[in-house]
């Protein structure tokens, strides 16, 4: 019995089916993506998008959908569906869906009267190819499948027009044509295994709808390109494989390159093997790089959560030289002691405070894969007294250290921390001056540094930053903690600390090196667990607060408002669990147990198999933002692994 289980007899309901989404990477980029039912409800959706360094870095919708339509008798039943305006979908193709299965892939099964055909498709790693197979598992007449490609060729953020500019031509290749709409982009090869019949057939398809484009205040009709279509007759028990690809396949070889495809793919059989699945989906592997994709289907890279995904993933991927080669690209990027919020063809600015010192934590987590002490030492070493000299020094954005050891980081109308989003051109959340997490993340560079010197003889570096380690010791006690209160102050700026119960303490509480004591971690993680955990994760913000705010929803500015003043991200239940068990120990094990066999229902709910970006505050908790989210996989991976040790 398959692990991920779905509800058969609501398949056919929209209302079930398009709540559901199914997601492939090639590992290098590219990425296809839907709804379980075919209907694509966001401009995000497709079955081919790749980067496009020729145009402007970013990733390109090439093929938006593929119908098929099965013809017995002269009868037609297409199995696409696509959403016009007026609640309109045409055509209707998910009624004859009767079964669905993700273990490996997704399989989708349909019938129509006798015939039963079943659709599987997989996106070819490190390759920009999308292959489906479609096998006629029953029929009791003559069968014929017609195939209709819907074009975009558009960045994956636009949405496509109807044009006269659009270049209508194609050219005959092996088993299908090659297209390419506009300058600027690769041809688009459409191929098959079996020699087909193409009827050239151009036409707009207008006004196709998205809804979560509508919900989330974005333009979202748009107009999509048909060439034309593709027929070909086909016997029960046949399989045909189609072939989407910025280069010209062989047909001949389409049938065992999707084989050797899928088994590569790990099963998920298990909850394990879901988040292994989701994780090996994260890694992008270039000529240039190596690096993760922050989420799927909007996000490129985003230093901070690469370097917190990355001790987690590392538990499911077990390749060391890829995660070595990983820290090598990041580490590449340092300026002035900081790292880019972001990579990408256009780089953003060197605004995160918090960053560089999530390196160190990184590095301390990978122990294992790197070896021992003294060779993490040899090979880090430089890095980590670039950022720890820029630190005291002080660097751009006014980041710098304070008499009294902490770190102060402070632009007007930037934010510096992880919480960084913006409305009308201001931080929401501004964090200025000293930030908790980030000096609780600052004492333990400083201690896991001199940890590490000592390890390996260097007198030198000790005696310089033992002293500061303790100052600084000293000063997060006096300055964080609120005695009357009895947790951490959020950050304090300008001689004012700011009380919001927020999850940041936590972080504070869960370091290998903290400045806390056992009795602060445990009060600190009891406010939080009455105050901030969730079955998804922990609250950004105590819904007690007049700021909290539940749901993200509505416009961007309204998201932007909402998505660190309540929405839960499920990474932070890594340190939550962490800090948890430091204190509890065994008599704590069962109630973490608890909380993460709630992340289990989320495998067959939002994206298959993997964990969204956020989710609600409050019950139902629906999932929200970017499908897939390597933190979150990654922190939940590694809240596994700490459970399991104990």
């Amino acid at each position: 019995m398959s692990y991920l289980k779905f509800n058969k007899k609501e398949l056919v309901n929209l209302e079930y089916s398009l709540k559901r989404e199914v997601l492939h990477s090639n590992r290098a980029g590219a990425y296809s993506c839907t709804s379980l039912a075919g209907c694509n409800t966001r401009k995000y959706h497709g079955l081919l998008v790749c980067p496009n360094h020729t145009l402007d870095g970013g990733k390109h919708m090439l093929l938006s959908s593929l119908d098929t339509t099965i013809i017995q008798h002269g009868e037609e039943f297409n199995l696409g569906i696509h959403k016009y305006p007026g609640e309109v979908y045409e055509p209707k193709g998910h009624k004859y869906i009767r079964d669905f299965e993700a273990e490996q892939i997704p399989l989708i099964t349909y019938r129509v009267g006798g015939v039963v055909l079943t659709v599987e498709t997989v996106l070819v790693e490190q390759k920009e190819q999308v292959l489906i197979r479609y096998t006629l598992e029953g029929a009791n007449s003559p069968t014929k499948l017609r195939f209709k490609p819907f074009l975009a060729f558009r960045n994956m953020h636009q949405l496509s027009k109807s044009n006269l500019y659009a270049n209508t031509k194609y050219t005959p290749i092996q088993k299908g044509i090659k297209t390419k709409l506009y300058e600027g982009y690769p041809d688009l090869h459409l191929q098959f295994s079996k020699e087909t019949e193409y009827v050239p057939n151009p036409d707009w398809y207008y006004n196709i709808v998205y809804d979560q484009e509508k919900i989330r205040g974005y333009d979202f009709q748009e107009d999509l390109y048909v060439p034309g279509y593709f027929e070909v007759d086909i016997k029960k028990g046949e399989s045909i494989i189609f072939s989407g690809s910025t280069v010209e396949a062989q047909p001949q070889q389409l049938k065992r390159k999707f084989t050797s495809e899928v088994k590569k793919k790990t099963p998920r059989n298990t909850f394990f093997g879901c988040l292994q699945n989701a994780a090996e989906q994260l890694f992008v592997k270039t000529d240039q790089f190596t690096d993760i994709a922050a989420g799927f289907p909007w996000y490129n890279g985003r230093v901070n959560q690469t370097f917190i995904a990355l001790p987690g993933l590392s538990l499911a991927i077990k390749d060391t030289a890829l995660i070595k080669r990983i820290l090598r690209t990041n580490i590449s990027r340092l300026r002035n002691g900081l790292f880019p919020t972001r990579w990408g063809r256009f780089e953003s600015v060197y605004s995160a405070a918090d960053t560089p010192l999530w390196l160190f934590w990184t590095i301390q987590k990978l122990t294992p894969e790197l070896g021992d002490e003294k060779n993490i030492w040899k090979t880090y070493k430089n890095t980590f007294k670039k950022i720890l000299n820029a630190y005291k020094k002080g660097t751009d954005f006014n980041i710098k250290m304070l008499n009294n050891g902490l770190i102060d980081a402070y632009s007007p109308n930037t934010a510096l921390t992880w919480m960084n989003a913006y409305a009308n051109d201001k931080p929401v959340t501004p964090r200025y001056g000293q930030t908790v997490e980030i000096n609780a993340l600052w004492y333990n560079a400083l201690c896991y540094s001199i940890e590490l010197a000592e390890a390996s003889g260097d007198s030198a570096f000790v005696k310089s930053w033992k002293p500061v380690a303790q100052k600084v010791k000293n000063s997060f006690i006096d300055v964080f903690w609120i005695e009357e209160k009895e947790y951490l102050a959020d950050y304090c700026f300008e001689g004012q600390c700011n009380h919001d119960v927020r999850p940041n303490q936590v972080i504070a509480a869960a370091m290998s090196y903290s400045p806390l004591t056992q009795e602060m971690k445990k009060h600190i993680l009891s406010l939080a667990k009455k105050d901030l955990l969730t079955p998804k994760g922990m609250r950004t913000l105590s819904p007690k607060n007049t700021k909290y705010k539940s749901r993200y929803e509505g416009d961007e500015l309204m998201r932007e408002q909402a998505i660190h003043q309540g929405t839960v991200h499920p990474w932070l239940i890594g340190f939550f669990i962490e800090g948890y068990l430091s204190v509890h120990h065994r008599s704590g094990l069962a109630f973490v147990k608890k909380i993460m066999e709630a992340f289990e229902e989320e495998m067959n709910r939002g994206c298959i198999g993997t964990i969204s970006e956020l989710y609600d505050g409050n019950p139902p908790y629906e999932c929200r933002g970017a499908v897939s989210q390597a933190w979150n996989i990654g922190e939940i991976l590694r809240a596994h692994h700490i459970i399991d040790k104990y």
